[in-house]
């Protein structure tokens, strides 16, 4: 048994490694669906990532016998820190094999740089921002992962609780059965929408191709930081990362699955934006668009019975309002047509009982769970 060796990484080609690491840790594992790779390198860039703005961060690789058997990012939001008052390093991307020196090496590893800065805790898996993954898989390791979240084995909860690490949040997701327009809940919902609209406040906003988003794409992340700032660990979008993260969201987003509703001046008070599951399609391809991998993606974002839920918002004064009704309504009759028979809700705060409501329309199973861990470092 070889010594456990962590290895700092500074070079695109050793990104490239970090990166790829869970690729080759669960590549017979059905469950693990890989992120957008080019996306997952560049995030650890300080050239390309506009988080540097005001985060420090570092990446490890773990090795033993001149292999990789490990992999945690560590990120020090400045920002994070400044708004929730505390003083806390970030792990990220964290995966090992089943062997508790090479998690106690890594977390020993993320642990005395904390120290270092004055950190007094460490918390995660959290990315830079709350548009990043995020959650420990602690729930629902037979179920299939989306692209925007982790996929671990059940031992990374054992490991991390043996490190002294303890829950400080958990996030929980759904998978819904979609109904139809002619069914009880789908015409409930149609009802609710067309009263709204009675009302004449408010109004979907027409998209019927990509070029139609321009207007209100600032919009949506605005909002997105006004409706998301109470939630945990958020911090507001930069305009160069909203800029960023409208790169890579768009061009996946059929106008059918985007519901943008504005007032009389065009403003935009709340939205809904869905994608079809790119699971099966990123899988394939490990992550990697090029040369060919784009193939199985364009296939999937046409040919599917699931959605991916990606982000829904609704500025705070009108949360509680029936607005979501008007935003449902859109989702039941677009994937009527594009014949979607279910959807997958992403991870949502067990806390934020608000958004837990808005699910009561629906049909729907709670079938995986995601944990933030935390240690006091004192």
């Amino acid at each position: 048994m070889g010594n456990i060796i962590i290895k700092e990484i500074t070079t695109e080609r050793d990104r490239r490694l970090f990166v790829n690491f869970p690729n080759q840790l669960y590549k017979n594992e059905p469950n693990y669906v890989p992120g957008f790779f080019d996306d997952d390198v560049d995030d650890w860039n300080p050239s390309k990532n506009p988080a540097f703005e005001y985060c420090e961060a570092k990446c490890f690789l773990a090795y033993e016998d001149g292999k990789i058997v490990g992999r945690i990012g560590a990120i020090l939001s400045h920002r994070a820190n400044e708004k929730w008052g505390q003083n806390q390093m970030r792990f990220s991307q964290v995966d090992f094999i089943d062997d508790a020196r090479v998690s106690k090496a890594l977390f020993d590893t993320v642990e005395a740089w904390a120290r270092e800065k004055g950190c007094e805790q460490v918390h995660g898996p959290l990315g830079f921002c709350d548009l990043d993954r995020e959650g420990m898989l602690i729930e629902g390791f037979d179920r299939q992962s989306m692209f925007i979240t982790y996929y671990n084995a059940p031992y990374y909860k054992e490991h991390l609780e043996r490190l002294g690490y303890g829950k400080s949040t958990d996030w929980i997701e759904f998978r819904i059965n979609v109904p139809s327009p002619d069914s009880r809940e789908g015409q409930m919902i149609a009802r609710v929408a067309a009263r709204n609209e009675r009302q004449g406040k408010y109004h979907v906003a027409s998209l019927k191709h990509r070029r139609d988003y321009k207007p209100y794409v600032k919009q949506v992340f605005q909002l997105v930081n006004e409706a998301y700032a109470p939630l945990y660990g958020t911090v507001e979008l930069s305009e160069r990362q909203i800029e960023k993260y409208a790169n890579k969201f768009i061009p996946l987003v059929n106008p059918d699955y985007a519901c943008f509703v504005v007032d009389e001046n065009d403003q935009m008070v709340a939205f809904g934006v869905t994608v079809p599951s790119l699971a099966t399609a990123l899988t394939k391809c490990h992550g990697k668009l090029f040369p060919w991998g784009w193939a199985p993606v364009l296939y999937a974002m046409n040919h599917n019975d699931t959605v991916d839920l990606l982000l829904i918002a609704i500025k705070p004064e009108l949360q509680g309002s029936l607005l979501i009704a008007t935003i449902f309504n859109h989702f039941v009759n677009s994937t009527a047509k594009n014949h979607i028979l279910y959807a997958e809700t992403g991870p949502q705060l067990e806390t934020n009982t608000k958004i837990q409501a808005q699910w009561k329309f629906f049909d729907k199973e709670q079938h995986k769970r995601r944990r933030c861990f935390i240690k006091d470092l004192t």
